[in-house]
């Protein structure tokens, strides 16, 4: 029989791939995806992370997808397919949103940013972005309504941190205080005309995400000018470790962890972003059986009361040893200085201060359930949608 020949899919590259390398990074692979993992020369993660709660730290979010509807129906189709309620953006307001199967559990998480009249620009993960897409095509086929994948049109940078406005504000002429929290508007960055800026992030922290051309070489000049400007505010490059670890103080969901096709909305907590008084939306009657039922599991925060680190998948066991639960994201805390994680366990373990215990190496470490977010910033902006 002839020799089957097999293929390694390519990893993907962002238009900042090179400047990464010659910063140094430390580079791995994420959902197909070469990316930044931390820069020594920063410090790594734990300095970058902490950079970011205190000063500012700029991310290549590139990775991201991109997903513009337009059309006299866009909001209609918005609706349909995703959970939270569209109709209460203002033209420049964003919210987070979730994409979900008819059983209720998660196609993705995203965040709808309402750029027109009649235009709505969603914004995806990047290991889903395929199949985001096509859901998306797939569903919004009845509404007059145009649905192209824009998510290799852009450089997406994120600039986070308490410092971060006061940087932005330095290469832009948008009044950035006069952009909230979750609000886009558009202005000249870096000399480059019309470039959408939203008060976007995913790290717990005030902060921008700036949309620029995606050839290399503007790509590379607007990051290495972000980072001059920025060298008054200490500013330093961050990659995906300080951006997980952020976004964990902050209790803030990742696909494929916290949030996946095979967990509903209810049991990940995001009850507040689900608006079940709006027209009808793809999982949604799943929703109200399952409401109605009541959750057997829920999302908890956990802190380690003694030495050790509950890792992504690790066991979650009561106090007799037996399994009861699993860990969806862990790490050590750089800011807060322990060592935390988030659990799904029965609903009869979820009370705050229930200890608990997580297998490390074989032995059961105890544990201590603690509300969460386990991080709030002190003046936090808030978007009420």
């Amino acid at each position: 029989m002839p020799a089957v020949e097999t293929t390694t899919p390519a990893i993907r590259q962002t238009a900042l791939n090179s400047v990464h390398r010659q910063m140094g990074a430390k580079m791995v692979e994420f959902n197909g995806w070469g990316m930044p993992v931390e820069y020594p020369s920063a410090g790594g993660i734990m300095a970058e992370h902490n950079a970011v709660r205190a000063g500012v730290g700029i991310f290549d979010v590139s990775h991201m997808g991109d997903i513009r509807l337009a059309g006299p129906q866009a909001l209609a189709a918005v609706q349909h397919i995703s959970m939270n309620d569209a109709s209460r953006l203002a033209i420049g307001q964003a919210q987070y949103s979730a994409l979900l199967y008819p059983q209720g559990t998660f196609v993705d998480d995203v965040v709808v940013h309402r750029l027109g009249e009649y235009e709505y620009l969603l914004v995806i993960n990047a290991g889903t972005r395929e199949k985001d897409f096509n859901w998306v095509r797939d569903h919004t086929r009845q509404f007059d309504c145009a649905v192209e994948n824009l998510s290799d049109d852009f450089t997406q940078i994120a600039i986070q941190g308490p410092k971060a406005v006061s940087l932005l504000q330095k290469l832009t002429d948008a009044d950035l205080s006069t952009v909230k929290f979750y609000w886009v508007t558009r202005g000249t960055v870096c000399g480059l005309k019309n470039t959408l800026i939203a008060r976007t992030g995913y790290t717990g922290e005030d902060g921008f995400e700036i949309y620029v051309p995606s050839d290399e070489p503007t790509s590379a000049r607007v990051w290495n000018e972000i980072l001059q400007a920025g060298k008054e505010f200490g500013v330093v490059p961050c990659g995906l470790g300080a951006r997980n670890t952020l976004r964990l103080e902050a209790r803030l969901p990742l696909y494929g962890h916290e949030i996946s096709d095979t967990i509903n909305v209810w049991e990940a907590g995001l009850d507040r972003f689900c608006k079940m008084d709006k027209p009808d939306f793809i999982g949604r009657a799943s929703l109200e059986k399952a409401k109605a039922e009541g959750t057997k599991r829920e999302l908890v925060g956990l802190e380690m009361l003694e030495r050790g680190i509950a890792r992504d998948g690790y066991k979650v066991l009561d106090l007799t040893g037996r399994e009861i639960g699993y860990v969806t994201s862990g790490s050590p805390a750089p800011f807060l200085k322990k060592n935390i994680a988030l659990a799904y366990v029965p609903k009869e373990f979820v009370t705050l201060g229930t200890e608990l215990k997580v297998e490390i190496r074989g032995q059961g470490v105890k544990a201590q359930v603690v509300p969460t977010p386990f991080y709030k910033r002190p003046k936090k902006l808030r978007t009420e949608n």
